[in-house]
């Protein structure tokens, strides 16, 4: 990536009563030339800011100078986050989910980053193998909290191994910086069975105690493997497997109660599903900044779909707060709703995980009518259930025995600008389909209206 390019002014802004258009490119602004959104945003704060911009068929580049008052939002939104070049990942992991994609996708999703900006705009993951003193001085001047840290083992040499990188066995030296400045991290573990669970997960936990305490939480995520992985050392968790990390997990929210005064290890909802044990409830959780890695996720969703409240954050990264910042991946507009079109019933559809959740739901609150249609993932297989990483295919193949003109409502996470993994579309669906934001609240104001239309019978 190189470059910015306006895509898009709104209406009655700053930005809209001078002469720009829709494709300009950013050359300067108030001549500084700025690396990234982040420095694009302290630069256009003031309320004079002056733009150098150069248009497409023109040879010479243009000056624009735009008042407005301090602090006002320009109005202009980038296509990019990162100016120059995103940092890509020097590091090989074996339990790297973008080298078990199988070939033929779309492009972007082969990309792998490890750039703290894209950590602190979209709560990515950055091992820190790539940072430099350069990086820590920015961080800690311009404070980009929170950022989000991938630990996976404090051995030096486990970590190093892992992240086939030796620089991993030294790189966690920068966390303890970062923290020691005052940034809030939320970090991940990916544990790996056979590899860093057991004995090792209850050391690197006991490090994170007593090298890390200033950590704001820590999430144990399982690994997920698809059948395309050829790391003969990953595998699925068994269920005992699983037990064993939801007990370390809950040993360690003790300690760091008892000496932190607040509780910082998560185990993700996925090792409660497959101990086969219910995931802690909303109250077990103050916030909901790991939700992506699947803590606290399933209570957010039962506890916004019962009450019709939302936690206090659902989501990480700091991209919503900064004027101009672009969706990115899997935090583009998700889109593809083809809208209401009537039927004679109707039914959700999502992965081998949320079903029996949702079941219970609907049975415990009134929607014990409507049917759960469990999509398999035949596409990435494994132990791949997750509803966000369904595709088309695989619906298609599930819709196949579906009436027709049943209304069906599929969760938007599985959709990124409109478009699957597999690269399809809802339009591509055999069934009247319709898209709803991943959230128990949107998902109930669905069905209430889908049977207000008399489409489920009450």
């Amino acid at each position: 990536m190189s470059g910015a390019r306006i895509s898009s002014i709104s209406l009655d802004s700053p930005a809209s009563a001078v002469d720009l258009l829709v494709g300009d490119e950013l050359v300067s602004v108030n001549g500084r030339e700025p690396s990234d959104i982040i420095e694009y945003q302290q630069l256009i704060d003031g309320d004079h800011v002056t733009l150098v911009v150069r248009r497409e068929g023109e040879a010479l580049s243009r000056k624009v100078a735009i008042v407005k008052e301090e602090g006002q939002p320009l109005g202009l939104g980038i296509d990019s986050a990162v100016f120059d070049r995103i940092r890509t990942c020097d590091n090989h992991c074996s339990f790297c989910f973008i080298y078990q994609l199988p070939k033929g996708m779309r492009r972007s999703l082969y990309v792998k980053d490890d750039d703290f900006r894209l950590s602190f705009l979209y709560g990515n993951y950055t091992t820190l193998t790539r940072f430099t003193e350069f990086d820590l001085e920015r961080v800690i001047d311009e404070g980009l909290s929170p950022l989000y840290v991938s630990i996976h083992s404090t051995d030096p040499e486990l970590r190093a191994e892992m992240l086939r990188n030796p620089r991993g066995a030294t790189s966690l030296r920068w966390l303890k910086e970062l923290l020691r400045a005052g940034i809030e991290v939320h970090a991940q573990l990916v544990v790996c069975p056979g590899v860093n669970d057991g004995s090792h997960l209850e050391r690197t936990l006991h490090d994170v105690v007593s090298l890390y305490p200033e950590l704001a939480s820590v999430a144990l995520v399982p690994v997920g493997v698809s059948d395309f992985s050829l790391e003969e050392t990953m595998r699925s968790h068994t269920k005992p497997e699983a037990q064993q990390v939801i007990e370390l997990a809950d040993r360690f929210q003790r300690l760091t109660e008892e000496l932190l005064g607040r509780v910082s290890v998560f185990a993700s909802d996925e090792f409660y599903l497959v101990a086969g044990a219910t995931p802690p409830p909303a109250a077990a959780f103050e916030s909901l900044d790991q939700a992506e890695n699947g803590i606290g996720l399933v209570a957010a969703f039962v506890q916004s779909f019962i009450d019709q409240t939302v936690m206090d954050k659902l989501g990480t990264g700091f991209f919503q707060s900064v004027d101009g910042a672009p969706a990115l991946g899997y935090r583009a507009p998700r889109g593809g709703d083809r809208g209401l079109h009537g039927g004679d019933g109707a039914m959700v559809i999502t992965g081998e995980y949320a079903a029996p959740i949702l079941r219970r739901l609907f049975d415990d609150h009134g929607f014990a009518d409507v049917e759960v249609l469990t999509v398999k993932n035949s596409y990435f297989g494994g132990n791949i259930k997750v509803a966000g990483l369904l595709t088309g295919q695989d619906l298609i193949a599930a819709l196949a025995q579906v009436p027709s003109d049943t209304v069906c409502l599929l969760p938007d996470v599985c959709l990124s600008e409109g478009r699957f993994l597999d690269g399809l579309t809802v339009d591509d669906l055999p069934n009247s389909v319709i898209t709803v934001r991943t959230t128990g609240q949107d998902l109930r104001n669905a069905l209430e209206s889908v049977r207000s239309e008399g489409l489920v019978s009450s």
